[in-house]
């Protein structure tokens, strides 16, 4: 992972919408987009927004099934998201001392 990816990734699980719906995204196999906004009090367009931005990210696969939207975790890029987070503290960390 580079560091570019490291910073969008922050970026995107910084905003409380977009974690709670990476955390809705990971407990299914894929959901469609509008099974996403049903669980959410706001509307398509920022639901919609919100998954281009994890999937920029690299945090969400998408794929296109007719008029639908299907969106699923990438559990390896989180994987390596929280290996290279802890290197980051455990160093910071060391400096520290």
């Amino acid at each position: 992972m580079d560091v570019n990816q490291f910073h969008r990734i922050a970026k995107a699980l910084a905003d409380p919408r977009r974690f709670e719906i990476l955390t809705a995204i990971s407990s299914a196999d894929e959901l469609s987009c509008g099974k996403i906004v049903e669980q959410f009090s706001v509307s398509q367009a920022t639901i919609s927004h919100h998954l281009k931005e994890l999937v920029n990210a690299g945090l969400a696969q998408s794929r296109r099934d007719g008029q639908y939207c299907y969106y699923k975790l990438c559990p390896e890029i989180v994987s390596d998201y929280i290996a290279q987070l802890e290197q980051v503290i455990l160093v910071s960390s060391q400096l520290q001392k």
